[in-house]
């Protein structure tokens, strides 16, 4: 009797001896050179094609994601490089391990805090006064709660985060700015009266606003970072090719330990 071969259903991608199929499409024929990589990612991750004011969106948002000079993440791939050169995946892969909760994952906290609030106020509000009003109940019971509000705040940009502005008005011009940036901008407004300060919007939050307005599932967006930071990352390792620094930054740690005897260490 003979055996059912086994299926595994994709809607990513198949090869055969002559052709690739991608997304549904002839790779060679329909996409090379007439698909932007952005855009290519955005339709793998959602399974549709977007439009022209999706993809300008979504690659500012990548854009803006892509590095932050000298971070840990940076760090971490360029010393391991300089332990392991013969294998670059591994210093690349070191880099995207460090996208976690103070680095890289602000964008998913960020929009599924945002995304959590809106589920539980049901109908959006209409205008800036029930933006501002569902804000504030939010940050309330987050500084209640005793937990941080994540997209504010940046460690070098306390004035203002630069990519801020520019994604709020890039949605706003391609007709793509939906709640979640409303609710984020809302946040910005109201949160000074009830932490007591002032911190700007960050980068990463209003991407992660961004993204969830465009639809990308909450569980993508951290993957959609470190897509970005990829690139980044790689180029922090042709530098490290092309101008060593790593070995000077081992070597400035190494040489200046200092023994610090046990019973020392909470003094």
């Amino acid at each position: 009797m003979t055996q059912p071969v086994p299926e595994f259903p994709t809607s990513i991608g198949t090869s055969d001896p002559t052709t690739i199929t991608l997304l549904g499409q002839d790779l060679a024929r329909d996409l090379m050179g007439k698909v932007s990589f952005g855009e290519l990612a955005y339709w793998l991750l959602t399974l549709h094609r977007p439009t022209p004011q999706q993809s300008r969106l979504f690659e500012a948002v990548l854009l803006g994601l892509a590095d932050h000079g000298f971070t840990p993440t940076a760090i971490a791939a360029r010393l391991t490089y300089l332990s392991a050169p013969d294998a670059i995946q591994g210093a690349l892969a070191a880099g995207l391990l460090g996208g976690g909760s103070r680095f890289l994952g602000v964008t998913e906290d960020t929009g599924r805090f945002l995304a959590e609030v809106l589920a539980d106020a049901g109908e959006p509000p209409s205008d800036d006064a029930g933006w501002d009003a569902l804000a504030e109940r939010a940050v309330t019971a987050r500084k209640a709660a005793g937990r941080l509000v994540p997209g504010l705040g940046h460690p070098v940009h306390k004035q203002g985060d630069p990519r801020t502005p520019v994604i709020i008005r890039i949605a706003r011009d391609e007709g793509l700015y939906g709640p979640h940036l409303a609710l984020f901008e809302a946040v910005g407004r109201v949160h000074p009266r009830i932490l007591g300060r002032t911190l700007p919007l960050n980068g990463a939050g209003v991407s992660g606003a961004a993204l969830a307005d465009l639809g990308l599932p909450l569980e993508l967006l951290r993957g959609t970072v470190l897509l970005a930071r990829c690139a980044g990352l790689l180029g922090h390792l042709a530098e490290e090719i092309r101008r060593p620094m790593a070995d000077s930054i081992y070597m400035t740690v190494d040489r200046n330990a200092v023994y610090v005897s046990p019973d020392d260490q909470d003094a």
